[in-house]
């Protein structure tokens, strides 16, 4: 009965001011006055909007499908670009400008003037975009341990997004890996949720800080230069049967708010203005569809109000195949909570349909004005109606040398160095700078495409060092050595030739290939060849370190005995010149695995804390090496 009066009190305030301000005339556009609360600027704007531009708001459609005029016509409400969507190919940020801009006009010319929100998959850095600093993926910064240096890369990589006229980033995933089958488990922190909440300093980094005073659960954007982040996939993904993206996350209540939820709390806390959902299912129940878990939850237990997004096709994927049953779909979408809807292509169906249950009465208006309420106050919030226009002020930053100095600082705090050495053997990191030969071998040690992995500058990733601006680990490491030592670079050397050599020791650089979501998904987790037999031919012929690159733990354990030293690299970036800085001694080794590392992938899941727990290396395992004095 509580609930009931609450609510019919609240319906009450809301619409005595709701008559209020229409009493003070249509003519005066209260909602353009940055001076009065962000209250009165909604309710404002909400009385003058038909029901049309109340379902555009809530329509977010790719670039590739937007024009300035399907801008106006239907007041879309936010433009994304998805994976690879860009301007063209190597597009300058001036030309991403361009592009923004030229869509905002169309938004600012329709009716009411609402600005488009314009939203990108910043994962790693603004990897969309060419010349951006790639920062290692968020799995070797979970190995860092450092939530400070977290922090920074938020604030280095508003100012990449903000270089490209983008006010909008879908970061960070707070998903908690607890099977690396999972083709995601890059985008996790670590399969501790405790490690995942104090890696959500990157919100604020994003953001800005949250005033002390503010209410919490509301969005909070600190100025011009910061973006609006998204905490994401609302909730259970990392936790899928076999790993197995969009499948079904089988968990209790208690472990639900135990291991899923608990960064959640530290992001909405901080600010977070919106919240994605996942693909997944919990316990049965496709997420979203879920109206226990996104309304009664999220917003009303947790008092989340900054706005709920779907996924990529999100509401489309309802459905088996996908989109066979449109209308179901967006029904129970939105009657779940979601207010802004990924569409990205087909927005007039999306359109047609939502309006048709809304008169109908299928769908209650209540619940529309619930969505658009929490759009406006995002884009309210960061000052979209004041500052709606992109400017150039920000194109030094894309790329910038200060972030870069940053990222490659990243990279080495998330090495992890699992073997140096055996019994009575002398380790063997840090290397000599001063040596005859070398041998640099593996697909991975001269190819910037494979060291940053998925999500850059397309979906799933490229090779090849073609395609952005970096350092490959190669070229670090001749720009490292000793002048007189002579580097000999081959991908996989037969064993006759590691023998013929003379070398002084090998670096051999394999891992996995570029990757992102489901085509992740790996039930083996072996390292792809030809990377064992290039181990098997160097490693057991001189002695080596074996630098892998991956988003995850792989199967090395038969490889172990003859790799002299192991590094985990995971997806690195950029900035090759972090793994030659470690493996050469300018820096000690301090990273600690994110991840469990299990021997056999019959073991999986397992993670730090199970009853079975029989790890090769466990969670938090990392040998440390100190700094090498120049001479």
């Amino acid at each position: 009965m509580a609930k009931i009066n609450q609510s019919s009190l609240l319906v009450g305030v809301l619409l005595l001011l709701w008559g209020l301000a229409a009493a003070m005339g249509e003519s005066k556009e209260m909602y353009r006055d940055p001076k009065l609360p962000i209250w009165v600027r909604i309710l404002d704007l909400m009385r003058r909007m038909s029901i049309a531009e109340k379902i555009g708001q809530m329509t977010q459609i790719d670039r590739a499908t937007a024009t300035p005029d399907i801008m106006k016509k239907y007041s879309i409400g936010s433009v994304i670009s998805g994976g690879g969507s860009v301007p063209r190919l190597q597009a300058t940020a001036r030309e991403w400008i361009q592009m923004v801009n030229g869509f905002q006009h169309g938004s600012l010319s329709s009716r009411l003037g609402i600005p488009m929100i314009y939203g990108i998959d910043a994962i790693h850095g603004n990897n969309n975009v060419y010349k951006a600093t790639i920062f290692p993926h968020n799995v070797g910064l979970g190995a860092t341990r450092d939530p400070e240096l977290v922090r920074k890369i938020g604030a280095a990589t508003a100012l990449e997004v903000r270089a490209a006229g983008i006010t909008y980033a879908f970061a960070p995933s707070v998903a908690v890996c607890r099977d690396p089958r999972w083709g995601q488990c890059y985008e996790s922190y670590s399969e501790d949720p405790q490690i995942v909440q104090a890696m959500t300093e990157i919100i604020p980094g994003l953001q800005g800080d949250i005033p002390a005073n503010s209410r919490k659960g509301v969005p909070y954007l600190a100025g011009k230069n910061k973006v609006a982040a998204c905490a994401k996939n609302f909730v259970g993904e990392g936790g899928t049967m076999r790993g197995i993206s969009e499948n079904n996350t089988v968990i209790d209540w208690h472990g639900l708010l135990k291991i899923r939820m608990p960064a959640y709390y530290n992001s909405i806390i901080k600010g977070v203005s919106t919240v994605m959902v996942a693909y997944s299912s919990f316990n049965g129940v496709k997420m979203h569809a879920n109206y226990q878990l996104i309304t009664q939850f999220l917003k009303k237990t947790l008092n989340f109000r900054g706005f709920v997004s779907s996924g990529w096709q999100g509401i489309d994927r309802l459905t088996s195949p996908p989109g066979a049953n449109y209308t179901y779909s967006v029904q129970a979408g939105i009657h779940a909570g979601i207010d802004m809807v990924m569409i990205p292509f087909k927005y007039r169906e999306f359109i047609d349909t939502l309006t048709d249950l809304v008169k109908k009465n299928v769908i209650p208006m209540r619940r529309i004005d619930d969505a658009v309420s929490r759009i406006l106050r995002v884009k309210f919030t960061m000052g979209l109606f004041e500052n709606p226009l992109a400017d150039l002020s920000f194109i030094g930053n894309l790329g910038s040398q200060a972030h870069r100095d940053l990222a490659r600082e990243a990279v080495r705090k998330s090495l992890v160095l699992l073997k140096n050495g055996e019994n009575a053997d002398p380790p063997l990191l840090p290397l000599p700078k001063k040596a005859d030969q070398i041998l640099v071998a593996g697909t991975h040690a001269n190819n910037l495409g494979y060291q940053c992995g998925g999500w850059t500058m397309t979906w799933q990733g490229l090779e090849g060092n073609n395609h952005t601006n970096g350092t490959t680990i190669l070229s670090a490491i001749s720009a490292t050595i000793d002048p007189r030592t002579q580097v000999v670079h081959k991908e996989n050397p037969d064993s006759e030739f590691v023998k013929s050599g003379k070398f002084s020791y090998a670096i051999v650089v394999v891992g996995e290939m570029p990757y992102a979501e489901g085509y992740g998904d790996n039930l083996n987790l072996t390292i792809p060849e030809p990377g064992p037999t290039t181990i098997t031919n160097v490693c057991t012929n001189i002695k080596c370190v074996v630098v892998l690159i991956s988003g995850r733990p792989l199967f090395i354990q038969p490889y172990l005995p003859f790799m002299d030293a192991v590094v985990a690299a995971w997806l690195p970036g950029s900035e090759g010149q972090g793994v030659a800085d470690i493996l050469f001694g300018d820096y000690g080794f301090t990273g600690k695995l994110p991840h469990t590392w299990f021997k056999t992938v019959e073991q999986l899941p397992m993670n730090f804390g199970d009853a079975h727990y029989d790890p090769l290396f466990p969670l938090g395992y990392g040998l440390t090496t100190k700094p090498v004095v120049a001479e």
